[in-house]
């Protein structure tokens, strides 16, 4: 059985996901609510925003605190599926 590459990440770590979609209500809130299904104690207040130049799209940048591998997989995943995701970095 091949032993798995180490990781870059030493865990626990705060890790930074950026999520863009379009501008519309709900937007931070839905993304705010996925980061708590993997993060209890992610803090909404350390949320960043960056609106793109023409206004039609939000950059939202949560920081959580990344537990394993798993839970960064899985959260990317949950986020890239939600319909008012566009992009998950």
């Amino acid at each position: 059985m091949p032993i798995p590459p180490e990781s870059l990440i030493s865990y626990p770590s705060r890790f930074p996901i950026k999520v863009m979609g379009a501008k519309v209500d709900g937007l931070v809130h839905a993304i705010t609510l996925i980061a708590r299904q993997f993060d209890p104690m992610f803090d909404a207040a350390t949320v960043e925003l960056r609106e793109s130049k023409g206004g039609k799209y939000l950059g939202v940048t949560i920081t959580v605190t990344a537990t394993s591998r798993e839970q960064l997989d899985e959260l990317y995943r949950t986020l890239s599926t939600h319909p008012m995701v566009k992009v998950v970095l």
